[in-house]
């Protein structure tokens, strides 16, 4: 026996030790943990073979042991930990010689690798990695965070505190687009540092918000640390899950828990959105209230502005810019809820619905019943047991079957007179020119107003055109020809209105960008698609983007770039409102025009694509962005390649069941997950995300994913620990990336000070998750 310690646990501390050391030899860290993971193996296996390291295992042929088992308690619970007394006997820490060992693990490598890397499930959301990297890379190098600095500048720096509030903004922004933190610190540490302490900001507030912001990225969606977390977190969730279902007597996870045992990346990213707004609310504040008491540290600042010479006044501003827009929408919500707006869709499935079940299966064995009753409640079982009664008193659950001409045609007719006036399509097309036709008016409210009058009338006769001439079972052929004159109106009001949002600095600066994220983000949160689609989307807009600020700045039209985004709508909107499958039976003559409408703006588009790639390619932006995204893409994995390496290692000499027999023999969930969580945030300051998603996550997984906490919030709360250890000295990465691009004037005593308050932020922030956890799950409750 080596330091009086058990052989594993000499074990675990080698292998640790020997990745620490790796990380910090300066190799890069990728390497760093597969070498660490083979040297570990080899001094692990050379002190066992030396007889140096013995495990001491519980005797399972004692009889103390053997009445245990007898009262019912399960082998997997019993451990040197939760019965220390038990009788053990030594043993090497590898049984069967560590030659079995390494061809087990062999085994295992080619399997993990082919089940997590090449060919697994978690593959397809793993290449959502590489096209947000290249989506923020590409944002990054468009200049957007230069554009975006100095334009809010300009809006917040008249308010006290007003550049600590716009860095907030914008690093929130930067967090959206980019997710990537490094990136995000340096940037702003770059372009925001000099100008906060020209203007006689202290170094402590500009350093502490700068780094604070950068780390938005680690929480706000899209963020990488969210996607890769959650690629493990189902597979952590859904296991632990099956296991704890068959410890409590019942078949599978469904039949315990009464729900699928499922979390998915979007599902996280639903959870992400509330907690990171509010840090980035926390940290404004906080900003703001710094000025206050402090006003000679953060002064309120004015930059020349070269705006034209538009006055509005506060009643305009007010009503144009939130009085209008919040009436339209309160008005889209309340016609909704009267059903005056909604699908029209009338079609009728072949087969009917099955028939309701009970909220809990009821048919399972007395060990599972009684469990069932203690995680749900006596009452949600016996609401379960009368409607199952309710249910067997009708005959059972109806199965489906097929519809009957007559009764698919009897249900349609149903679906036709309770279709609502207006679909949805066209009341939310209407929602966005009204909205675009408000801010314009609110943005030059002196200029003549017949074009958006003109835009305005158009939006109400193509909502009474619908009403009183479109049906649910109007064609999309007719439907277009009959807006074709209000349609007409609408564009060319919302064209002129463009102009004129596009002349206003900050909308024309923070627009694009923000339609790019809406588009990515509201197509994951609204459930349209998953993760990597909406990523494809992302990088493909901030190519198109990347172009359009590349060819502005080289003085040349950016007209292709515009045309091909109209392309790419138009290709989506008729691939949505019209029938494309060429092979049907009877293909109608509208649908013929739309295919060839379609597949035309499909070339174009791929054409305005290739050429966007080609002017970003002589501009010399696309080669650094392809490499960088290479880069850090191919970092990703290898270290997934190397972590999972070293988890291997860990198995081959129980590492990992020793560490989870620890936690579990706490017995309280909330004591196991506060030593977790204690334990991430120290490894924090040595290790970045990746090695502890990848290293740390498997091992802790299956006991804080086993119990009752709900998988979203147990995911949330590890993401914002991640960030909180990002700015913790004397290792938090952000300071690392600060310091580097800091002037020299500026101590890293200063950076350091500069970051507690917001340490102390995210503290109050994690307190506030961990006591109120609806704020993880209301958005995903509500877009359930």
């Amino acid at each position: 026996m080596l330091f009086g310690l058990d052989g594993v646990e000499v074990g675990i501390l080698i292998v640790f030790l020997t990745l620490f050391a790796g990380i910090l030899s300066g190799f890069p860290v990728a390497f760093a943990i597969s070498g660490a993971a083979v040297i570990s193996f080899a001094i692990i296996a050379l002190l066992d073979g030396g007889g140096l390291l013995t495990h001491f295992a519980i005797d399972t042929r004692s009889e103390q042991y053997q009445q245990l088992v007898a009262q019912g308690i399960r082998p997997d619970d019993i451990s040197t930990f939760t019965f220390p007394d038990l009788p053990t006997y030594g043993e090497p820490v590898f049984p069967q010689g560590w030659e079995t060992a390494l061809d087990r693990n062999v085994s295992f490598v080619v399997n993990r690798m082919n089940e997590r890397v090449l060919a697994g499930q978690s593959i397809e959301t793993l290449l959502a990695v590489l096209m947000f990297v290249m989506m923020g890379i590409t944002l990054e190098r468009s200049r957007i965070a230069d554009e975006l600095l100095t334009t809010m500048a300009k809006v917040f720096g008249p308010l006290p505190g007003g550049l600590a509030v716009s860095i907030v903004i914008v690093g929130a922004f930067l967090a959206a687009s980019t997710g990537i933190v490094g990136a995000t610190v340096v940037t702003m540490g770059l372009l925001a540092l000099p100008t906060m302490l020209k203007n006689g900001y202290s170094p402590e507030l500009s350093t502490g918000v700068i780094a604070a912001s950068g780390t938005l990225g680690q929480i706000i969606p899209p963020s990488i640390v969210i996607v890769l977390l959650g690629t493990l977190a189902g597979d952590l969730y859904s296991t632990a899950q099956e296991e704890r279902a068959q410890a409590a007597g019942c078949t599978d996870a469904l039949t315990y828990l009464g729900e699928p045992a499922v979390v998915s990346v979007g599902t996280l990213f639903q959870a992400a959105l509330l907690p990171g707004i509010l840090l980035a609310f926390l940290y404004g504040a906080y900003a703001f209230g710094y000025a206050l008491l402090n006003p000679s540290k953060a002064p309120a600042v004015r930059f020349d502005d070269a705006k034209s010479g538009e006055v509005i006044t506060r009643n305009e501003a007010l009503f144009w810019f939130l009085g209008a827009p919040a009436g339209l929408i309160a008005l889209l919500i309340v016609l909704m809820q009267v059903n005056l707006v909604g699908s029209q869709s009338v079609i009728v499935d072949s087969f009917t619905d099955a028939g309701q079940s009970a909220s809990l299966r009821t048919n399972v064995s007395p060990e599972c019943a009684a469990s069932m009753q203690e995680l749900h409640g006596e009452e949600a079982w016996s609401a379960a047991l009368a409607e199952q009664a309710t249910i067997d008193e009708f005959g059972g659950v109806e199965a489906a079957r097929r519809l009957l001409d007559d009764e698919r045609a009897s249900i349609r007719l149903e679906r036709i007179a309770d279709a609502p006036p207006i679909g949805t399509g066209i009341a939310i097309f209407a929602l966005f020119a009204g909205l675009t036709l408000a801010l314009a008016r609110g943005v030059a409210p002196s200029r003549p107003s017949l074009p958006l009058i003109a835009g305005s009338l158009g939006v109400l006769l193509m909502l009474l055109v619908d009403v009183l001439l479109i049906s649910a079972v109007t064609t999309p052929g007719a439907t277009t020809l009959l807006i074709a004159l209000p349609l007409a109106l609408i564009l060319y009001g919302m064209n002129k209105a463009a102009h004129r949002l596009f002349q206003n600095e900050v909308l024309r600066v923070v627009f694009p960008p923000l339609v790019l994220i809406v588009a990515v983000l509201g197509s994951i949160l609204g459930g349209i698609t998953n993760p990597t689609p909406a990523a494809a989307l992302g990088a493909g807009g901030a190519i198109m983007l990347a172009a359009y600020r590349k060819l502005q700045d080289q003085g040349r039209s950016g007209r292709m770039v515009i045309w091909t985004t109209y392309a790419m709508a138009i290709m989506l909107i008729v691939g949505v409102n019209f029938d494309m499958r060429m092979g049907r039976e009877t293909v109608l003559f509208e649908d013929y025009i739309a295919f060839l409408v379609a597949f035309g703006a499909f070339i174009f588009a791929i054409v305005g694509i290739l050429w966007a790639c080609w002017t970003l390619l002589a501009g010399g932006v696309l080669s650094p962005v392809v490499r960088e995204t290479a880069k850090v893409t191919s970092m990703v994995f290898t270290i997934l390649i190397g972590s999972q390496l070293l988890n291997l290692v860990l198995i081959s000499f129980g590492g990992e069941h020793y560490i989870q027999q620890f936690l579990e023999s706490f017995g309280d969930e909330w004591t196991v997950f506060l030593i977790v969580m204690l334990v991430l945030f120290i490894l924090g300051f040595v290790l970045d995300f990746l090695e502890i998603i990848y290293i740390v996550i498997p091992i802790v997984g299956p006991v804080i994913y086993g119990g009752t906490f709900d998988p979203k919030w147990v995911t949330i709360m590890i993401a914002v620990n991640l960030q909180t250890s990002f700015l913790t000295p004397p290792f938090g990465f952000a300071l690392f990336y600060l310091r580097g691009v800091a002037p020299a004037a500026i101590t890293t005593g200063q950076i350091y000070r500069g970051v507690l308050p917001f340490i102390v932020i995210q503290m109050a922030g994690l307190l506030l998750l961990a006591l109120v956890p609806g704020v993880v799950t209301i958005v995903p409750n509500l877009l359930d």
